[in-house]
């Protein structure tokens, strides 16, 4: 390891020391931990991680370096990284460049050495908090001022979503799709051109009319970062279009259906981040590991007197991981079923949205 020239600041006024890669920069974001063994390159370029700093409890991070093929977003909105052993020689003949030269073009700072096993039992025991990444002569007083200081940005939806409509095309399409793109990863897109969907990927602000006129088969409501009652918008959208089209949400798309059906929804102690989260079919019985990346979750005692029927909750805390309205052809879950990283159990959700647009 080398010299100790980054230090992290909470602020509960904890202190934590370790060396840094990627940019040499300070950041505040609120400070997250994520438990996935593998597909660090698919977490930071997650638009969902935008403003947060991801602390990764797996201890290895960068022996594969990064590959050009396996990106989820282009543009890298996380605010820092850290880990316990960066490795920067990384052993994989697809690699073009290595995490900490990623992280370095997008002006994301990195810190390794840390304790990330203290650091992880932290935010599980005290929750997510600000973090100060700085230099080690930063005093905490002074770190603790400049968190006071840095308002919490509430755009990140605005920042992530696309700023224009675009398409993605695939061979003998059988359906229309208008993804709502809220900071929308790319692996759903190639699971719903898989499926024989020719996807229009539309910017977060569009209005329903204007989805309306593109004649759809369906919508789908995308993954995204920050609090789902700040997406104001979408849940307008969503609202107008109720019963006229089926619909499919997935993370923040699941908590902004809930909203414009008229749940409520409420930000989680450390948030669920990983691939290894227990997950109950409540129609089936059937459990699936499910990939996860969310700080918010459905209020299960709102949903009572909405058209809203839970279908699937979470065995480790017990929160709602996925809703329905069978009537309007609308469902949605917390978790990824396109899991990239992650298990594959999920898929057959996909499956579900093809039945609903097909009826």
């Amino acid at each position: 390891m080398g010299e100790l020239n980054r230090k992290l600041i909470l602020e509960d006024g904890s202190v934590y020391y370790g060396t840094g890669f990627g940019a040499d920069r300070d950041a505040v974001c609120e400070i997250v931990f994520n438990t996935s063994m593998a597909g660090y390159q698919e977490i930071v370029s997650d638009p969902s991680y935008t403003d947060q700093a991801i602390v990764m409890s797996y201890p290895l991070i960068g022996n594969y370096g990064i590959t050009d093929e396996d990106f989820e977003s282009k543009m890298l909105g996380l605010g820092a990284l850290i880990v316990r052993d960066y490795n920067d020689l990384p052993s994989n003949f697809r690699y073009t460049r290595t995490l900490s030269e990623l992280l370095e073009e997008n002006q994301v700072p990195g810190v390794t050495g840390v304790d990330t096993r203290k650091l992880v039992r932290s935010i599980r025991d005290l929750g997510s908090r600000r973090v100060l990444v700085t230099r080690p002569n930063v005093s905490t007083e002074e770190g603790l001022r400049r968190i006071a200081q840095t308002p919490v940005p509430h755009d990140a939806v605005a920042r992530v979503s696309s700023k224009r409509r675009w398409y993605a095309r695939t061979a003998n399409p059988k359906f229309r799709v208008v993804a709502i793109d809220c900071g929308m990863k790319t692996n759903i897109v190639r699971k719903l051109n898989q499926y024989g969907c020719n996807v229009t990927v539309v910017p977060y602000d569009t209005t329903a009319e204007e989805i309306r006129f593109m004649n759809p088969d369906g919508v789908f409501i995308s993954n995204g970062p920050g609090d789902p009652e700040d997406v104001t918008c979408v849940i307008e959208t969503l609202k107008q279009l109720r019963g006229e089209v089926p619909m499919f949400g997935i993370c923040l798309g699941h908590q902004l259906l809930s909203l414009a059906y008229g749940a409520k929804t409420y930000k989680l102690k450390f948030g669920h981040r990983g691939g290894n989260h227990p997950v109950m079919d409540l129609a089936t019985g059937k459990i699936e590991m499910t990939s996860q990346n969310h700080s918010y979750a459905v209020d299960e005692k709102s949903v009572e007197g909405t058209p809203l029927k839970i279908s699937h909750i979470n065995l480790l805390d017990h929160t709602v991981e996925g809703m329905e309205v069978p009537e309007d052809k609308v469902f949605s879950v917390q978790y990824h079923p396109e899991s990239a990283p992650g298990p594959q159990d999920s898929t057959y959700l996909f499956e579900r949205f093809i039945e609903n647009m097909s009826s």
